[in-house]
């Protein structure tokens, strides 16, 4: 039904972009012969309008990928420079939180892990909604950050950086095939603000992939049964995650390109000091509008980098 819904709401975006076109056209046309220039005006408006809204359908057609349409897990880790890169890691989570909210999609917390003063070290999320993954998977890498840090008493400039990964939920669709041999199963109490009990039992579950290395832990539920089948569930996530870029790396290198991708890569720059820039570092999109985009307003990132996508593609 999921699958049914979606591709009806498609259809029916195409079939309002025909009817809107063959109505202004015939409207122009109208218009010309009855020499009403307010006419012709409000229908190239009209016209001029819509030619973004067709831009904008243009690259969600590109989410046709294998898993595209499914939910996905962000995972949000702080690199190395104690609280000031645990604050950015928090502010990176805010901000992909509020830009899933403003789209109508839920958020729900998997794992956290709080910083000694301020900030997170560590947080996965799973974020459910119509496209999710196809939307989010071009935001994995490293993320930096240039201001004058509120925790340095000489208000001095500092840089820091937070990784992020992307993984696409996995569905009935989609089999990845995990023997028990290669995990690593360890449980330990959970952490955090709760109630009675919070660090009373050994309810979070850690799975580790040992062949790849892989770490998947959750500690969202009360039920340790629960928590382990959301860790596997997200163990299989990364590890069909893997599998995709070593397909995608594969293809860059068969036609000479060189692989921007990993958490090794550095996609974006936020400069809010000396002066106020977002730039993305692939696409080339930039933005003086900070506060804005760290508040969610994500939406140019990601159609550029999707566009960047289709540009490779037909090349």
């Amino acid at each position: 039904m999921r699958e049914r819904n979606r591709l009806d709401s498609q259809i029916s975006k195409v079939r309002e972009v025909e009817q809107s076109l063959n109505d202004n056209v015939e409207l122009i046309a109208l218009g010309e012969e009855e020499g009403d220039d307010d006419v012709v005006s409000e229908s190239e408006a009209a016209l001029a309008a819509m030619k973004k809204q067709v831009q904008k359908q243009q690259l969600e057609s590109l989410l046709s990928g294998e898993a595209d349409g499914n939910d996905c897990y962000l995972q949000v880790n702080a690199g190395a420079g104690g609280t000031e890169a645990q604050d950015w890691a928090n502010m990176i989570l805010r901000m992909y939180t509020r830009w899933a909210e403003q789209r109508g999609y839920k958020v729900s917390v998997l794992e956290m892990s709080d910083g000694e003063e301020a900030g997170i070290k560590s947080a996965t999320v799973k974020v459910e909604g119509d496209q999710a993954y196809g939307w989010m998977k071009t935001e994995n890498g490293v993320h930096r950050l240039v201001r004058i840090s509120p925790f340095d008493s000489n208000a001095r400039r500092h840089t820091s950086f937070a990784s992020v990964a992307v993984s696409p939920v996995i569905d009935d669709s989609i089999e990845v095939d995990v023997e028990d041999k290669d995990l690593r199963i360890d449980t330990y109490r959970s952490s955090g603000a709760g109630g009675q009990h919070v660090n009373t039992t050994d309810s979070a579950v850690r799975i580790t992939h040992i062949p790849t290395g892989i770490v998947a832990a959750v500690q969202s539920e009360r039920s340790q049964h629960q928590n382990r089948a959301n860790a596997m569930a997200l163990i299989k996530a990364k590890l069909y995650e893997a599998e995709l870029q070593k397909r995608e790396e594969a293809a860059a290198a068969e036609h000479g390109e060189k692989s921007d991708i990993g958490w090794g890569h550095q996609i974006r720059s936020y400069v809010l000091h000396p002066y106020q820039m977002i730039k993305d570092l692939r696409t080339g999109v930039e933005t003086s509008q900070s506060a804005a985009v760290l508040d969610g307003d994500l939406d140019q990132f990601l159609e550029a980098a999707l566009a960047l996508k289709l540009n490779a593609a037909e090349e």
